[in-house]
């Protein structure tokens, strides 16, 4: 097994930049619902009712934060859309999706086993 550099654990390490942080789940949601146009935080929210309003903040910040997004206030709302870096990544996003909808099926198949032996139930695979 290849050890890891010493670098690897630097503040600035290439992993700690990573454009989508793994602690929040909604920036990739939020960056494809941008996909489509610029929209209104009243509209990402009414498409992620799953987050709160606080999540939601969160996500948009950070994603504006990293350059991903820009925030437009204009006089009767705010509006958000994708920057050019943020279109691009956005573009590797949608292909990690692609794999995840032709993968679903074995993921959940290995999550469903794993919780069984978590719980210590018995699981019996085709």
């Amino acid at each position: 097994m290849r050890q890891l550099s010493s670098e690897t654990f630097d503040e600035l390490c290439p992993s700690s930049m990573l454009p989508i942080r793994m602690q929040n789940k909604w920036a990739p949601l939020v960056m494809r619902l941008l996909g489509e146009g610029a929209q209104p935080f009243s509209e990402l929210r009414r498409a992620l009712p799953r987050t709160s309003s606080k999540e939601l903040t969160r996500a948009l910040r950070s994603l504006d934060r990293d350059g991903f997004i820009t925030r437009a206030a204009e006089a009767d709302s705010t509006g958000y859309s994708l920057t050019p870096l943020g279109r691009s990544l956005l573009a590797v996003l949608l292909d990690v999706y692609a794999w995840t909808a032709e993968h679903w099926d074995e993921i959940v198949d290995a999550r469903e086993r794993a919780d069984h032996t978590e719980t210590g139930s018995s699981v019996t695979t085709p």
